[in-house]
């Protein structure tokens, strides 16, 4: 016993700073500077000090915080109880994008100005899921049944648009292979357990599918996870598909390995976690530290030109991951992983004269972008790692059983 005690020390400390990260600096600064209290909704185009450079809201953006603001009071609502205030800026995205965001169809608009009018709709379907997930969870901490109801009535349509992309707009042209993307299903097996209630079980035949397409990129042979393959899962020996995600990939794993946590699937647990350690060994940089952005599978130089950069998402998601690996596989190799991301990330990428994160270095780990909210980046990535994470290290601490157990909710 006496020799675990270090490493105790270190998972106590670890979810101290945890804690302290999420409610002493990342929900102050998006509380502080991203709620519009004018028209509604959020600013999701702040500078590093959280000065608004644009007034444009994102609305994926939108639904991502209307759940994590939901999410926080709905576990402070549990554990120490909340003053409101964290529903009460909830209720403000919610109703703003209940109002503004919704097109003909279901579809949702991928952003709007800052009073409400449309922009700009994608031919993809994550805003769509991002506003089913925001109004899922503001349901629970709210109680309004239209809201759920809503959700429900949105990600109707979303398996529908994950099944025929061309209702989005996105015809499958002659010389186009027919492909299916690892952000498909891993956000749908997501969204399941988002818009299920307690002790449901509304979409088994979807799961099962979304596990079934998930698998489908897991490469067992060349020990990688694809972000593009063919429909029988086979290899297509293009740039779009070599392409690897190292941090998307390891994303996939933990919602697998959450998924097989809830449903008792042993078996996918051990698929979902040697996916993790595949997209790691194969994606972090042994020179300067941290994960690459993209990779190609066969070597060959990624098109995409920030290939190399370090991006804060990929590492939020590696924190969450390999504290769940470690969780159900107690290998210390797990919780070496951790630490080394853990590391690497609380060294960079936190601000601490403003608080919050970058979200954008260089490949040596330099700052690259100066801001703190932009389309991509928002109150989500950061402040879920810090969350979720915080629960893992709890239950680590406290030593209770891993069988079964769920992470996200």
């Amino acid at each position: 016993m006496a020799e675990d005690m270090p490493q105790m020390d270190e998972l106590r400390s670890w979810r101290e700073r945890f804690h302290t990260s999420l409610y002493d600096d990342v929900l102050p600064f998006w509380m502080k500077h991203s709620l519009d209290r004018e028209f509604g909704g959020y600013f999701t185009c702040l500078d590093r000090d959280g000065s608004l450079y644009d007034t444009k809201k994102h609305v994926w953006l939108q639904g991502r915080q209307v759940w994590m603001l939901s999410r926080i009071h709905n576990i402070l609502k549990e554990t120490d109880g909340t003053d409101g205030r964290y529903l009460e800026a909830a209720e403000l995205g919610a109703r703003f994008i209940r109002k503004h965001a919704k097109a003909d169809g279901n579809r949702v608009y991928f952003s709007l100005t800052r009073e409400g009018r449309p922009v700009f709709i994608q031919r993809k379907m994550f805003a769509e899921c991002f506003y089913v997930m925001g109004l899922a969870e503001y349901a629970r901490a709210s109680g309004d049944d239209s809201a759920r109801q809503e959700a429900l009535d949105v990600f109707e349509s979303v398996q529908k648009f994950a099944r025929n992309p061309a209702l989005l707009g996105r015809p499958q042209l002659d010389g186009m292979p027919k492909t299916i993307s690892l952000a498909v299903p891993m956000i749908l097996l997501n969204l399941i357990q988002e818009v299920n209630g307690p002790g449901e079980d509304r979409y088994p035949e979807l799961a099962e599918w979304c596990v079934e397409e998930l698998l489908k990129h897991f490469h067992a042979d060349r020990r990688i996870v694809l972000e593009t393959v063919l429909p029988n899962g086979s290899y297509l020996d293009t740039p779009e598909g070599r392409l690897v995600n190292p941090g998307h990939a390891i994303e996939a794993g933990w919602f697998l390995l959450d998924y097989a946590c809830r449903s008792g699937r042993d078996d996918l647990k051990q698929t979902a976690i040697e996916a993790m350690d595949w997209s790691f060994d194969f994606g972090w940089d042994k020179e300067y530290g941290g994960l690459y952005y993209y990779l190609d599978a066969g070597g060959y130089s990624p098109l995409q030109l920030e290939w190399s950069m370090k991006l804060w998402w990929p590492h939020c998601e590696a924190l969450i991951g390999f504290l769940m690996a470690y969780r159900e596989s107690g290998e210390a190799r797990h919780l070496e992983r951790f630490r080394q991301v853990a590391e690497y990330s609380f060294d960079r990428f936190p601000d601490p004269e403003f608080g919050e994160w970058y979200g954008y270095l260089d490949r040596r780990g330099e700052v690259a972008m100066r801001y703190k909210a932009a389309p991509y980046k928002g109150c989500f990535h950061l402040p879920r790692a810090l969350l979720l994470g915080e629960q893992v290290l709890d239950e680590l601490t406290q030593r209770q059983p891993a069988a079964g157990r769920s992470t996200a909710r």
